[in-house]
């Protein structure tokens, strides 16, 4: 299954990209390079440590490359007063007496602890293609769903600092 990503997702990988391998990779490699010539390898923490960055830096740029050449591109067509992806909503939860903000993101960029949820969520799912004042049904699980008015739709660029999850 492909990953399906905005534009303006592939955007934020090739920035993440091209800031690993210019800017963290050359110092990473200095690190291990340096720590390196204290001596003695087997008992060498710092070496370890810096070469275990690297590493993690160099996997996560692999990563980032891979998404992209496996991702399918998706265009947002869905009218403007519509909730779709990179939209941030405003709800009131009658339930809770409380309104909550999220943007709703590809799967890829998802982190409910920042407001960030996917369309493939069930909150997602539930509030795509409606507009303002819409009432809708959010099926947690086979046993629990709650209702929600959705208040407000604004772009994600005017509301919220989207980014990409570091993994």
């Amino acid at each position: 299954m492909k990953n399906q990503l905005t534009v303006q997702d592939i955007e934020a990988m090739q920035k993440e990209i091209d800031y690993r391998k210019l800017e963290v990779r050359p110092k990473a490699l200095e690190d291990v390079k340096e720590t390196r010539a204290q001596g003695d390898l087997s008992e060498n923490f710092e070496y370890h440590a810096a070469k275990k960055f690297k590493n993690q830096n160099d996997s996560r740029i692999r990563y980032l490359e891979k998404m992209i050449k496996t991702a399918e591109v998706i265009q947002d067509t869905t009218p403007s007063d519509e909730v779709s992806v990179n939209k941030t909503v405003t709800i009131y939860i009658p339930e809770d007496k409380e309104e909550e903000i999220y943007t709703i993101v590809t799967t890829v960029r998802e982190d409910s602890l920042k407001g960030l949820i996917s369309v493939e969520s069930p909150l997602g799912r539930a509030l795509m293609h409606h507009k303002a004042g819409d009432k809708v049904t959010i099926f947690v699980n086979k046993d629990y769903s709650y209702v929600a008015e959705i208040r407000k739709i604004e772009d994600a660029g005017q509301a919220a600092d989207v980014g990409l999850r570091s993994f």
